[in-house]
């Protein structure tokens, strides 16, 4: 099983995006994943999954947390540790889907 570190290498850059906006059904700003150190692979994930399946579906949810690769299993293990991976997990349980919107760096 590929490494998350081998799996970042795959996705397509981020050095565009300021950010990701995280947004429920009705519009609302739920979370913001920022292009800065210790979340960037978070940021990388779920741009590729917003590019893929157009929001974060439970689809898009659990590819995620394949991409995740060891971190998931850590995430299972110790709940609040990695809340982006927590997220995921939550939106695959819950059968919920996030839209997200890009910001862009300037």
């Amino acid at each position: 099983m590929a490494q998350f570190a081998e799996n970042l290498k795959k996705l397509p850059g981020i050095s565009h995006l300021a950010a990701i906006n995280l947004l429920d059904a009705e519009g609302n700003v739920l979370s913001v994943i920022e292009n800065k150190a210790g979340s960037q692979g978070s940021l990388a994930v779920y741009n590729h999954l917003a590019q893929t399946y157009g929001a974060i579906t439970p689809d898009a949810a659990r590819k995620g947390l394949e991409l995740y690769a060891e971190h998931t299993e850590d995430a299972r293990l110790h709940p609040g540790k990695h809340p982006n991976i927590d997220r995921l997990i939550g939106l695959v349980e819950e059968n919920r889907t996030l839209r997200i919107k890009h910001v862009f760096a300037v």
